[in-house]
């Protein structure tokens, strides 16, 4: 929106399960001018927001805060906000269609987040040594030989790593 952080007044708010396995404080707050209608009937409030710094779907988000500021009901089934205005009700009506984008949008942004929490947390578990050793020794393996096998280390490096069932049968190519 073009509006400097210095701007900002000092909020200690944080956020939980909007970044999924993660909260999120906010980076102050700012009251800004909302105003609903045409030029004909509109009707005009000082809102508090919190700014955030993380992706979402939405620019920003209304709540009751501003539900009882303005007297608004929310329709969430015909996607509508109606409030009282000096020349009649003003109703604000918003697209289905804009609305689902904005649900696949948010759902693919939590999926995103969710992978890099998990892909953090299998990092900080994960122990890279024990990507290279074989779980089980390859002489309990299900593959049975039908001619003669020797023993051989694939990973002459690695003292622990099982060694491989090779045929001595195989030509040298």
């Amino acid at each position: 929106m073009g509006i400097l952080m210095s701007k900002l007044r000092e909020s200690n708010m944080q956020f939980h399960c909007v970044i999924p396995g993660k909260k999120a404080r906010s980076l102050g707050q700012i009251t800004l001018d909302v105003v609903f209608g045409d030029s004909k009937n509109y009707r005009r409030e000082k809102l508090d927001f919190e700014v955030v710094d993380f992706q979402s779907a939405y620019h920003a988000i209304l709540g009751r805060t501003a539900y009882a500021r303005f007297m608004a009901q929310p329709c969430y089934v015909y996607l509508k906000l109606k409030m009282s205005g000096p020349k009649g009700v003003i109703t604000v009506t918003r697209s289905r269609q804009r609305a689902e984008e904005c649900l696949q949008k948010g759902s693919k942004i939590a999926d995103e987040q969710m992978a890099a929490v998990e892909i953090e947390e299998y990092n900080k578990n994960a122990d890279p040594s024990d990507l290279l050793r074989a779980k089980k020794p390859a002489l309990e393996s299900a593959f049975k030989s039908i001619g003669e096998t020797k023993l051989i280390h694939i990973h002459p490096e690695d003292p622990n790593a099982a060694p491989s069932n090779i045929s001595t049968t195989l030509d040298g190519k």
